[in-house]
């Protein structure tokens, strides 16, 4: 008995995307990312679509889901932090690098507040999200801080992932706005802490 023959698809090559695609999907981001910032990250889809001049559709053909956009926002800001960490340890002495850094940081945890939560409770959320960037940041400040040791700027005693609890530790201690002041304080005292002595 003769099998029945069945067509074959023809493979479509791989297209990069359109330009004004790729244009509004940044665009999408850029408005999330502050939109996340500012409102929080219940804030409503179609208002970051309005406010990135792009229709409904179009936003949801790049991200169909909220935790997709959510997601997307949290490892771009994890990308530039470990960017940024390249960038100044090429671009800067080594104990400025440092602290230009960790101020970053304070940025980001800022950032974090609002949407790793958000993350945590989501459907269909990767934990894999936050092993990921929690490998990339630990990586970049045990970078700088070892190159500020080589240097002899710091102590060779430092622990570099203490740096990072502390500025952890007190945005989450403190619960009123100006926690971030604070933290950007904190950083100069740690700075000035791990100071080698003479």
């Amino acid at each position: 008995m003769q099998e029945p023959m069945t067509e074959k698809k023809p493979t479509t090559p791989y297209r990069k995307p359109r330009a004004d695609a790729q244009r509004n999907r940044e665009r999408i981001l850029e408005v999330a990312r502050e939109s996340f910032a500012r409102s929080g990250a219940n804030v409503s889809l179609d208002e970051i679509a309005r406010l990135a001049g792009v229709g409904p559709g179009t936003l949801y053909r790049h991200f169909p889901t909220r935790e997709a956009l959510l997601e997307t926002v949290y490892r771009e800001e994890v990308e530039r932090l470990a960017a940024a960490e390249r960038r100044f340890a090429a671009t800067m002495a080594p104990l400025d690098a440092l602290r230009a850094w960790m101020l970053l940081f304070v940025d980001y945890i800022e950032a974090k507040q609002i949407i790793a939560p958000a993350l945590n409770t989501m459907l269909g959320c990767s934990p894999k999200v936050f092993e990921e960037s929690g490998a990339l940041i630990t990586n970049a400040i045990d970078s700088l801080a070892r190159r500020a040791m080589e240097s002899g700027e710091i102590r060779a005693d430092l622990e570099p992932l203490d740096l990072l609890r502390a500025l952890v530790g007190v945005s989450n201690v403190v619960s009123g706005p100006g926690w971030p002041e604070s933290a950007r304080r904190l950083v100069d005292i740690l700075i000035t802490g791990s100071r080698t002595s003479g």
